[in-house]
């Protein structure tokens, strides 16, 4: 994905204030050091994206493509620059506070501070795959899995499109069951593992896959529990295979979406005959629970 992994690099782009959100989002599996500015007066912010390593236009310019295809605008143009030599990665992980979401405290290896009593400590850094735990999304997914927890066994887990690993790794944590973790990207696979490894967590399987198109997931299922945080029209497109693949009883977490993208998601879900049980709003982006 990267062709140099010996300095920083700097994408920039200028994105619709409207559509801010959306393109964070997208922008996360680049890496974590996300700086934006004020809205101008034509409502545009521009955008900066720090890199360890000089990252693939062509990976950049499918990302933005796909996200403004999914959102019905103009594809955002991106210039990609290389930056002194400074420790980049370092500086931006500073930035990155610690995280309270549920039963965790999401932190990573620059954070001091004495996780609260009785939290349980994960460690998830900066990394190419989305999941730091510093989103509103992986929040909301953190405090239902942990709500959750409280009133329902769970024998078996997917988290489609797992990223960094940290639903995967919470859900195995909350209910000491084996949990496959299924991504498109083979590097948030390597990721996801490598944090699973890092954090002491066993029992988690890490497979490169196209959804639940995957082999292995369908040798699995059907799963108590399926967690996937990815965004609003890939989850609509995904509602029949979730269904299919939950067993009765079973329960969804899903999460990518805005509060304004909440009724397309529940009304594909209902019509295959789920239903939303719980939902939760942090900023702008909803979490929702569905109960097969």
């Amino acid at each position: 994905m990267r062709a140099d992994n010996s300095a920083v690099w700097c994408i920039s782009l200028n994105i619709a204030e409207a559509q801010l959100a959306v393109y964070e989002l997208a922008l996360e599996p680049l890496n974590g050091a996300i700086v934006v500015t004020n809205p101008d007066a034509a409502g545009m912010i521009e955008t900066k994206v720090y890199v360890d390593g000089q990252p693939s236009q062509k990976q950049i310019d499918e990302l933005l493509a796909n996200t403004a295809e999914i959102l019905g605008g103009v594809t955002p143009k991106a210039s990609i620059e290389q930056l002194p030599d400074i420790d980049w990665v370092a500086e931006s992980q500073k930035a990155l506070p610690p995280i309270v979401a549920g039963k965790f405290f999401v932190h990573g290896s620059h954070v001091k501070d004495t996780p609260p009593e009785g939290s349980i400590p994960l460690l998830i850094e900066a990394n190419v795959a989305f999941g730091t735990g510093q989103h509103d999304t992986t929040k909301g997914c953190l405090i239902a899995l942990t709500d959750l927890a409280v009133e329902r066994k769970v024998g078996s887990a997917l988290d489609m499109g797992c990223g960094s690993g940290i639903l995967s790794m919470g859900i195995k944590i909350l209910w000491d069951c084996p949990v496959l973790g299924v991504d498109i990207d083979e590097d948030s696979v390597r990721v996801a593992l490598e944090n699973a490894d890092l954090n002491k967590v066993s029992g988690i399987t890490g497979i490169c896959g196209d959804g639940y198109d995957a082999a292995e997931v369908s040798k699995s299922a059907p799963f108590d529990l399926i967690a996937a945080n990815i965004l609003a029209e890939p989850l609509c497109m995904m509602a029949s295979a979730l269904e299919k693949n939950l067993t009765k009883g079973g329960v969804a977490v899903l999460s990518g979406l805005l509060i304004k993208q909440q009724d397309q998601v529940v009304k594909a879900h209902e019509a295959v005959g789920l239903k939303v049980i719980r939902e939760l709003h942090l900023g702008e982006w909803a979490t929702l629970v569905l109960s097969r």
